[in-house]
């Protein structure tokens, strides 16, 4: 009896291991680890996002070459979606210090919503200032982010590369490459760019970046009407890895006034008073960029395909993704311009 039991054993393991040997190329679930994920995501002119092209609407390159989609997941396939790993890096320097009120309930809502009760998405809060802290270790509980923003306080200079550089090393990186499970990595930074004491530099920065195929986001705290010459490293890093940078503060005094803010003919020094709607345009401004910066992470599409080289290499590698559609016009499409090989175990 032992004896048969044992020949069936062996035979449903071999059954079970065949099996798993046929993967259907349409699939999002491969044996195969030597794929390459790209998050990707589009918006029309008016910045609203599409959600429902189909495989044969991209067209994908790698280093010049065409490669063929092997898989596309949508924003809605929450089974075969890649689980989600953010971390939320907010600038606690001394410059944040009047903004931060404003901004400190957005960024609560921000991390409600990438970190969906129950889901398997997960993140972590890290706040850069002279150095870099680690405020909240990886959760899948956003309320532990939201109550840890209640306790930031502020000082001294910014550490913003420096703080990317860690959250990417030691927070986003993969102890094995998971091929197409491998979770989508994003960070999102609130702050204005302005860095004065970090080690490392903007090239080290991209470089881990790309390494650990990292996403950068940013939601610029750049008040209306005032310039910050290293806001340009953070539409850098967005543009080099996929992201967005949206900047909520930028045109929000256009059409409203605030209070005390209409001169009278009496003189440049007499104000009579405003409307006051100032602060409701501010708190649109916040809610539309937190929208923004959401939607650029939740409503992606995610191709997979095999590389024409192997991840042997260690060389960077150029990812070009275009649309083959002709009924929309002035498309915006982001994705990563590249990456370096994971390193894969032989097999």
């Amino acid at each position: 009896m032992r004896k048969a039991m044992g020949i069936i054993l062996l035979v449903w393991v071999t059954v079970l291991g065949a099996q798993e040997a046929e993967v259907d190329p349409g699939s999002t679930i491969q044996v195969d680890v030597n794929v390459v994920n790209v998050p990707v995501s589009v918006t029309d002119s008016e910045g609203r996002f599409l959600v429902d092209l189909n495989e044969d609407d991209f067209k994908v390159w790698e280093n010049g070459q065409r490669v063929e989609i092997r898989y596309l997941t949508k924003s809605n396939d929450i089974e075969n979606m890649p689980p989600l790993r953010v971390g939320l890096l907010i600038d606690q320097s001394n410059r944040a210090r009047l903004y931060y009120k404003t901004y400190k309930d957005s960024i609560g809502d921000l991390a409600f919503q990438l970190i969906p009760e129950g889901g398997r998405d997960r993140g972590f809060l890290m706040g850069y200032h002279m150095e870099v802290d680690l405020l909240v270790k990886m959760t899948d509980d956003a309320y532990l982010i939201s109550e840890r923003l209640e306790k930031v306080k502020h000082g001294g200079g910014s550490a913003m590369l420096d703080a990317i550089y860690e959250a990417c090393t030691k927070y986003l990186a993969s102890e094995e490459y998971k091929g197409p499970g491998e979770p989508r990595k994003v960070i999102v930074i609130i702050g204005d760019g302005h860095d004065n004491v970090s080690k490392r530099s903007l090239e080290e920065v991209l470089y881990v970046a790309q390494r650990h195929q990292v996403t950068i986001h940013g939601l610029s705290t750049v008040a209306w009407g005032f310039h910050e010459k290293e806001e340009k490293n953070l539409f850098q890093l967005a543009e080099a890895t996929g992201g967005r940078i949206v900047q909520p503060m930028d045109n929000v005094h256009k059409d409203v006034s605030g209070y005390l803010s209409k001169p009278q003919d009496a003189g440049n020094f007499v104000y009579t008073v405003g409307t006051g709607e100032y602060n409701a345009a501010q708190l649109q401004a916040l809610f539309d960029a937190i929208r923004d910066v959401a939607g650029g992470i939740q409503k992606q599409y995610v191709l997979g395909y095999v590389p024409p080289e192997p991840f042997s290499d260690g060389k960077f590698r150029r990812i070009r993704v275009e649309l083959n559609l002709t009924k929309y016009v002035d498309l915006d499409i982001r994705h990563r311009a590249g990456y370096y090989p994971p390193e894969v175990a032989a097999p």
